[in-house]
């Protein structure tokens, strides 16, 4: 959910991958479901496993959730954790979880864009470009 966000709100300016500490094999339909309702297409995403060359070549890691972690150092990568709200635990099933879930990773995603933008500041004429790592259990 949070690549195709961002993927959305920063476009180009911002390199989004995505991968698993524990990839799926399919992306769930409940989340293409949530994201196509506001204009994120997700419906041909291949889940990946997360590589130790994905973290050498990232800047930043998002990690989603607190379920997934990472065994690996990561000299010189910026990890976040963004442990978002679960409304399974408050008996918040099905869609409607997953569009709690959705507003929550999208106000993250929000202000990760625009802090990158403001933080990268390109040459005269150039295109800001970060390279951006969102992780997921």
């Amino acid at each position: 959910m949070a690549a195709g966000l961002m993927r959305q709100i920063a476009g180009p300016t911002i390199h989004v991958s995505s991968a698993g500490t524990r990839a799926k094999t399919a992306v769930n339909d409940l989340s293409v479901q949530a994201l196509a309702e506001v204009g994120v297409d997700i419906s041909d995403h291949q889940p990946a496993q997360l590589t130790a060359q994905m973290l050498d070549d990232a800047d930043l890691v998002v990690i989603v959730g607190s379920q997934a972690h990472l065994d690996e150092y990561c000299p010189g990568v910026t990890i976040q954790r963004w442990d978002t709200d679960e409304p399974s635990l408050r008996g918040i099933d099905g869609i409607d979880r997953m569009r709690i879930i959705r507003d929550d990773i999208t106000t993250r995603v929000q202000a990760l864009a625009a802090n990158l933008s403001t933080a990268i500041t390109p040459p005269t004429g150039q295109p800001s470009r970060s390279n951006a790592r969102i992780e997921r259990s």
